[in-house]
């Protein structure tokens, strides 16, 4: 008995060692300070915005591939960003984001299939945002906690990598470019 409990226990330790220090999830934002270029959103997310990307299933392969066109405008340190994703089934969703950052680099962030606020944090050329999004009822209506990662390049575009989890599984993930309109 001794000897499961004792297996047991160094599989729970395993598991949880590998997800707080070798998965997407074992980033911090304190990984990135002073690390590159200083991702400012109200800077870097401004104006018209060009978006590709591919959603991949829980098992990896692509689920969904979509072109977004993005508009983002600011007022000092609230802003608003709206999207338009054309999918290649054929669906359009349009979202807009409520964005409040804090003097601190903090993130506060709502949209209509947010559930509560989202939060998040710039640091250096990362940026974190975790929120609970519903996926329209033709999805399921599940609600998947998130987590993004915005990465800025030293040419101005972004890319974005996105996890979603159901119960602490990964049922989906999002790989994306964001770049300027003018420069696409």
């Amino acid at each position: 008995m001794m000897l499961l409990l004792t297996g047991a226990f160094l599989a729970f330790a395993l598991v949880w060692y590998r997800q707080r220090y070798l998965t997407f999830w074992a980033q911090s934002p304190e990984d990135f300070r002073g690390q590159g270029p200083e991702f400012d959103l109200r800077r870097h997310l401004n104006g018209p915005i060009i978006c590709e990307g591919v959603i991949y299933g829980p098992t990896g392969r692509v689920a969904s591939r979509f072109v977004a066109d993005m508009e983002a405008r600011w007022d000092g340190n609230v802003g608003t960003m709206t999207e338009r994703f054309s999918y290649d089934s054929g669906n359009v969703q349009d979202r807009e984001w409520r964005l409040t950052l804090g003097n601190d680099g903090s993130i506060k962030a709502e949209a209509s299939d947010v559930v509560g606020v989202g939060s998040g944090v710039q640091a250096g050329p990362g940026v974190m945002l975790n929120y609970r999004i519903k996926l329209p009822e033709q999805s399921g209506g599940h609600v998947l906690d998130t987590t993004d990662w915005m990465y800025l390049i030293d040419n101005g575009s972004i890319i974005n990598r996105s996890q979603f989890r159901k119960f602490g599984f990964k049922v989906a993930e999002l790989v994306a470019t964001m770049r300027p309109k003018d420069a696409a």
